[in-house]
């Protein structure tokens, strides 16, 4: 996902998106430890995506802080 899509959302998209991100987050590590996941890349993209949302999600409560 990439960083302009992420700061379009809302504050609650952006929660639910985490949300989701997480869940999908714990199955492909499942899958995984299970050996059914081909390649680990998308273990390494979910984990990136859920930094993007989250660094987002820090910076507007930073910046309703300071206003």
């Amino acid at each position: 996902m990439k960083p302009e899509k992420v700061r379009e959302l809302s504050e609650t998209d952006l929660k639910a998106k985490e949300k989701e991100l997480s869940e999908q987050l714990m199955k492909l590590r499942f899958q995984k430890a299970i050996g059914q996941l081909d390649s680990g890349l998308k273990v390494r993209e979910t984990r990136r995506d859920i930094a993007r949302v989250k660094t987002i999600l820090k910076q507007r409560q930073a910046a309703a802080a300071r206003s």
